[in-house]
């Protein structure tokens, strides 16, 4: 388990660093200090190793239990932990370097990757989401007719345009910039249960 741990890590660093076609599996056994062939028992192919990067990561960033909802619950304080969890992992330099490499294997050629990221990081987050307001719904504390709808506009209200500035490189305080995303992320949680709320 250590030294798939070494690999997963030595694979993330390089993944970001080089992009996908820019990393060998022998430049990972280097850096996570393996043999080769020890990459390969453990995930196969690089494609298989990119993948487990990305669910590993999504997974130890937007653990399940961030999307629990208990009955009896306040949903303003659920909605609001998963916000600002999601708004602060979304503009971080190492997470939007991660989105920067897939955007250049796509440009590349390559979209499997990009697929590959939605697939383990917002289709598994937007299912968790749906799985909470359902739960809230159920509760009597949301009314919502379109859960699926209204978990792609939770996101779309917390983030803004903040991980595009981010990725575009338009951040020249980022204190002021950390404050910002969190200030968007309160107000979207305010518009959202404006919108949601029973009346």
């Amino acid at each position: 388990m250590e030294k798939r741990a070494a690999i997963l890590e030595a694979a993330k660093a390089l993944f970001i660093r080089n992009a996908f076609a820019g990393t060998s599996m022998d430049a990972v056994a280097a850096e996570a200090g393996v043999s080769k062939l020890t990459v390969y028992s453990h995930f196969g192919d690089k494609d298989n190793l990119f993948r487990e990067v990305i669910r590993a990561r999504v997974q130890d960033l937007l653990p399940e239990e961030t999307y629990q909802f208990e009955p009896g619950a306040d949903v303003r304080e659920a909605l609001l932990r998963i916000a600002l969890t999601h708004a602060r992992l979304d503009c971080d330099q190492e997470n939007v370097g991660t989105f920067r490499a897939i955007l250049s294997d796509c440009r590349q050629g390559n979209p499997r990757f990009g697929r590959l990221m939605w697939e383990e990081g917002m289709m598994r987050t937007h299912a968790l989401m749906e799985r909470l307001l359902q739960q809230a719904v159920d509760a009597g504390q949301l009314d919502i007719p379109d859960v699926s709808r209204a978990a792609v506009q939770f996101m779309a209200l917390i983030k803004g345009n903040l991980m595009l500035r981010r990725m575009f490189g338009c951040v020249e305080c980022n204190d002021s910039y950390a404050a910002e995303v969190e200030a968007n992320a309160r107000a979207g949680v305010d518009m959202f249960l404006r919108a949601y709320l029973p009346r």
